[in-house]
């Protein structure tokens, strides 16, 4: 496949942009999204309790799924001649499968609409962020990002 550039970007629909490196979630990471949302709900932070609770273990927040897609996509999607990208938000997120502590995760990341707008072209990216061994992804999410050429 040739190269993306910002300028043809609304003729790249459907591309595939592959997939992203792996990310360990460790317990060191879940604590410190906690510490920074102030979310310390027990499935998330207590060992002892979700060991006996609904996953057998920690799981990580389902924001911290969603944050990882950011660096996901710093790999993934690189379009030539961009001057700068930035995110524009979501149009949909769903975390259909919980993240256990330990646990590896990707993204892959697909084109699904692409724009014009003032300076450049807005675009949205299907994220999946993929759990290493499981069916059911982590988060699939729906990211808009501005492209500006201009």
């Amino acid at each position: 496949m040739a190269a993306l550039t910002a300028e043809r970007l609304d003729q790249e629909v459907g591309t595939d942009l592959g997939y992203s490196r792996w990310v360990v979630i460790d317990q060191d990471r879940i604590d410190a999204f906690a510490d920074t949302t102030d979310d310390h709900q027990w499935i998330h932070v207590d060992r002892d309790r979700a060991a006996a609770g609904p996953f057998g273990t920690t799981i990580a927040h389902g924001y911290l799924s969603l944050s990882l897609v950011a660096g996901f996509l710093d790999e993934l999607f690189r379009p030539d001649g961009a001057q700068m990208m930035v995110n524009y938000g979501t149009d949909r997120v769903r975390f259909p499968h919980h993240v256990p502590v330990d646990s590896a995760l990707r993204g892959h990341g697909v084109i699904t609409s692409a724009s014009p707008v003032a300076g450049g072209v807005q675009v949205t990216i299907r994220v999946t962020v993929e759990i290493k061994d499981c069916s059911k992804p982590a988060c699939v999410a729906d990211v808009l990002v501005r492209v500006l050429y201009g």
